[in-house]
């Protein structure tokens, strides 16, 4: 199956490649740099916590009974909210203490972890059934806008 530029899963794919590239921005930080280190780290947990719930209000429903995976889906659900105690705790810190850089890091590797899963097992699965990606993808574009307007 194609991939439409909009689709549910095209959509997902573009947000994990903008978050790997900040984590990777995140990592060549000196130190010193700490206003630019809060910076990305603050921006890699607002785009990961608007990914993660477009994805649990919308793709997660719409797909959970199609690709017939409960394990895989309820794996994402838990993933999820590990990643999101992390993000709780990167908020609340500053660059210059204890353990932050570790939490960026655990973070980093649970989400790439969890890019792995997605996009190696969940979305082949979810392409292989009749969900109208589309239609899911410009469902979950207007709620993306919308949570991004109301976080700025």
């Amino acid at each position: 199956m194609k991939t439409e530029k909009n689709d549910a899963i095209a959509l997902l794919i573009e947000d994990h490649k903008k978050v790997k590239d900040l984590f990777e921005k995140f990592d060549k930080l000196s130190d010193r740099s700490k206003v630019n280190k809060k910076k990305i780290a603050d921006q890699i947990c607002l785009e990961l916590t608007v990914h993660a719930q477009v994805e649990e209000e919308i793709f997660y429903p719409a797909v959970r009974a199609p690709i017939k995976d409960e394990d895989l889906m309820d794996e994402a659900v838990v993933e999820h909210a590990s990643a999101k105690e992390l993000i709780a705790q990167i908020s609340e810190m500053d660059p210059g203490d204890d353990l932050y850089d570790a939490k960026v890091k655990v973070l980093s590797e649970q989400i790439e972890h969890h890019v792995e899963e997605e996009e190696g097992e969940m979305f082949p699965k979810v392409r292989k059934t009749k969900v109208d990606l589309v239609a899911l993808g410009e469902e979950m574009a207007a709620r993306k806008e919308e949570l991004m307007a109301s976080a700025a």
